[in-house]
């Protein structure tokens, strides 16, 4: 399978009852995992940046974690190499699976998790950042939807990566319109803040 083709890749799934339950056990913060959480989990809770397809494009999955995956999430193939795709199916307003979510969910921390568990930054100041963000992407899909500019992928990490390809194509041609100019700077001012404070960017 081509990435082409994975831009088209539809990745729904419903809600089933137990992931509903776990929604309802983290409003409550009665999870056995999440009564003890830290500020760190905290803050992921409230960002969900890296599950909704903002920060990171694909999820890999390990053979060893396979099996397990495949009977809570659809997972696509490529050769030798396991992943899905983000948005995660998963994801609503925090994780629904987070008791058995992949290694690599588990294993990762942005840059902004970081500075919170070094004491460099705090919590409120690290969630005001997060929406931030968010106000940012919302920004730009708003001009996006002005511009009507119709990109293939459901995850915005793609979507952006595939836009600066375009704006970039229209640039040389000389065919940017006020509003194209505006989106890139948005773009700039986003990448900037990702690399700034996670570590990321959209390239």
């Amino acid at each position: 399978m081509t990435w082409k083709s994975l831009f088209h890749s539809k990745l729904t799934q419903s809600i089933t009852f137990e992931s509903a339950t776990y929604i309802v056990l983290i409003i409550l913060k009665k999870d056995p995992i999440l009564e003890n959480m830290s500020d760190s989990l905290n803050i992921c809770l409230a960002c969900g940046l890296c599950c909704d397809g903002t920060l990171i494009g694909f999820v890999q999955i390990s053979n060893d974690e396979l099996p397990d995956i495949r009977k809570i999430m659809d997972v696509e193939e490529d050769n030798d190499n396991s992943f899905f795709l983000q948005p995660c199916q998963n994801y609503c307003e925090g994780c629904t699976i987070y008791a058995k979510r992949p290694k690599q969910c588990h294993n990762f921390n942005c840059g902004l998790l970081k500075s919170v568990e070094r004491n460099e930054l705090n919590v409120n100041t690290a969630i005001e950042m997060v929406n931030i963000v968010k106000q940012q992407k919302h920004s730009i899909e708003k001009k996006l939807a002005l511009l009507d500019i119709e990109l293939q992928s459901k995850s915005f990490y793609f979507k952006m990566v595939q836009l600066k390809t375009l704006l970039q194509k229209n640039e040389a041609e000389s065919s940017l319109t006020a509003t194209h100019l505006e989106l890139i700077s948005d773009l700039n001012q986003l990448d900037q803040v990702l690399i700034d404070n996670f570590g990321l960017s959209l390239k």
